[in-house]
């Protein structure tokens, strides 16, 4: 039996207090609105309690934020992409940003297990003014458990529409992609960590989001396997390799904090689940 679920989140602005609306279809929701940064930030946590997709199931989330509205989601925990026969396992997100919104978008990681046949698309949307902090994190089997990605496909797509696109197929048997120093270098986890302006941003401000990242990135030892650039004015992008999730979502966490206090002075305030 397959799943098909469908969430829509809406942040509006009420009374200077960005507040989250949704409808839900299926096993996928969202749990109690949380301001641990005051009425500005609403924190929510997505939850889709089946914990994995298999062949035929289809999850579709669908958030908008409006003028003035901040959002910040995450998950409990990892998504899961087991094994599949036939049909493939399919995540499509959806994020439209109204003039003057914000929204941070902190997923915890992708596993691909050996064996699946998966696809995983984010298409972001944003007007003039609006600005949004995300990051995609992909895993390559279990390393740690002796589960390797031995078999299977994997299609990440993450999109702004006119303006920049991420896609890539990656599939287990391509040992040249897997395994090349060309390539992945033997990594198994691929991670990106992107700033998305719907307008042009000034050069000095997406330089200085490039220094944090970069000076992150020789702290952490990681200047063979990570790199940033600004493909486009409205993008800055951080992308790392890894040979576990671990060290990548440490340098992620570290610069999307240090982005979000030089973008809009904010402190690091971590969501709460992050230490259960």
């Amino acid at each position: 039996m397959s799943w098909h679920a469908h969430l829509h989140l809406d942040y509006r602005q009420e009374a200077a207090r960005s507040v989250a609306r949704f409808r839900h279809d299926g096993p996928l929701r969202i749990l109690q609105s949380l301001y641990p940064e005051g009425d500005a930030i609403c924190h929510n946590v997505l939850v889709h309690p089946p914990g994995g997709l298999v062949g035929g199931d289809t999850l579709d989330i669908d958030i908008e934020a409006a003028d003035g509205s901040h959002g910040l989601i995450t998950t409990p925990g990892a998504s899961r992409f087991y094994r599949c026969e036939g049909e493939l396992a399919l995540q499509r997100t959806r994020i439209r940003l109204a003039k003057g919104a914000r929204l941070e978008w902190l997923p915890l990681e992708a596993i691909c297990y050996s064996g699946c046949r998966a696809e995983n698309r984010l298409t972001i949307e944003a007007e003039p003014g609006a600005e949004m902090i995300g990051w995609d994190v992909t895993a390559l089997g279990l390393p740690n458990a002796n589960q390797p990605f031995e078999r299977g496909t994997y299609l990440q797509h993450i999109e702004v529409p006119g303006v920049w696109l991420e896609r890539g197929r990656i599939d287990a048997a391509d040992q040249r992609l897997l395994q090349s120093p060309l390539g992945f270098g033997g990594h198994r986890c691929i991670a990106s960590l992107f700033f998305v302006s719907g307008t042009p941003a000034a050069r000095a401000r997406r330089e200085a989001l490039l220094a944090l990242a970069r000076t992150a990135i020789d702290a952490h030892g990681r200047q063979e396997s990570a790199g940033a650039t600004s493909p486009h004015a409205e993008i800055v992008v951080l992308r790392v390799l890894a040979p576990v999730v671990e060290p990548a979502m440490q340098l992620l966490r570290q610069v999307w904090q240090a982005w979000r206090a030089e973008l809009w002075q904010l402190p690091a305030s971590s969501p709460r689940i992050w230490a259960t």
